[in-house]
């Protein structure tokens, strides 16, 4: 049997999620940050650590935001293939909840409406960044990223020879991670999208920013990778903010599907310490 959902309802949800995401970090992040605290060995590690721990509990006042740069609205889509948006375009719907998130959470709208010729900001942080998966069902699972462009900017990709392999895939995270240096705003969470082709490598490896911070790949072998990679990322020596110390990442989650049997494309997507996610289901 299809369900109606009303475009305005779906509206409303992104509204939500984007004033939320910005002023209440995930209670794992919260936790993972107050962890690294315990275990950072530098004095001015844990001096960041301990400013970084403040501003998470003056953002949840829901005065201010965690972070000035609100972000690149990033949309994780789960469409029921039972559904039926009724009321209005699906992603017009999508657009005017973060347009009203986001003036009415008075949150920095940072999206230029062209890239090269006429870098005029749209004022409400509109077009979002959409990916959707139709999935077996009849709800509607919405996942929203307030994606900082500091560390969106570290991104690097490549299309490794399938000889690389695994140490390939290992060097190439661990070259991403040390280039990023201060500017993705250590400590925080690298994502990893190793196989499909060219484009597929880049959503695999941001998609995996949004499983819930610190949770292991289903995969044990994944599992095993992630953990190892976590261990070589805090062997650099970069630290809080990259001014020395022994916690740079909280968490590495990697993601995996087929690819070709030419090919071993892999991304990394990193995510700094104000990592602003937040899932709803309708």
């Amino acid at each position: 049997m299809v369900r109606d959902v009303e475009a305005a309802e779906i509206t409303r949800v992104v509204r939500e999620l984007c004033i939320d995401i910005n002023y209440k970090v995930p209670p794992e992040m919260v936790d993972l940050v107050k962890q690294a605290r315990e275990k950072e060995e530098s004095p001015i590690g844990r001096q960041i650590l301990d400013l970084l721990i403040k501003n998470q509990e003056l953002a949840a006042e829901g005065e201010y935001p965690y972070c000035q740069d609100t972000g690149f609205t990033v949309v994780f889509l789960d469409l029921g293939q039972d559904v039926h948006v009724t009321g209005g375009d699906l992603y017009d719907a999508i657009n005017e909840g973060v347009r009203q998130g986001y003036m009415d959470g008075y949150l920095r709208g940072s999206i230029v409406r062209d890239p090269l010729f006429d870098r005029k900001n749209t004022g409400d942080n509109t077009p979002a960044f959409i990916h959707t998966a139709v999935v077996p069902g009849d709800q509607i699972r919405v996942q929203v990223d307030a994606k900082g462009a500091g560390s969106e900017n570290m991104g690097k990709h490549a299309m490794l020879k399938p000889a690389d392999g695994l140490e390939g895939v290992k060097h190439f995270v661990l070259e991403a991670v040390a280039e990023s240096g201060p500017n993705a705003c250590p400590p925080g969470i690298i994502g990893v999208g190793v196989g499909g082709n060219f484009e597929w490598s880049a959503v695999l490896a941001k998609r995996a920013l949004m499983r819930k911070v610190g949770q292991p790949n289903s995969d044990p072998q994944i599992a095993e990778l992630e953990a190892e990679l976590y261990e070589k990322c805090n062997a650099l020596g970069l630290g809080p903010e990259a001014l020395g110390g022994t916690q740079t990442v909280l968490a590495v989650h990697v993601e995996t599907m087929a690819t070709h049997i030419a090919s071993l494309p892999v991304a990394v997507n990193i995510e700094c310490h104000a990592h602003r996610t937040g899932t709803r289901v309708i």
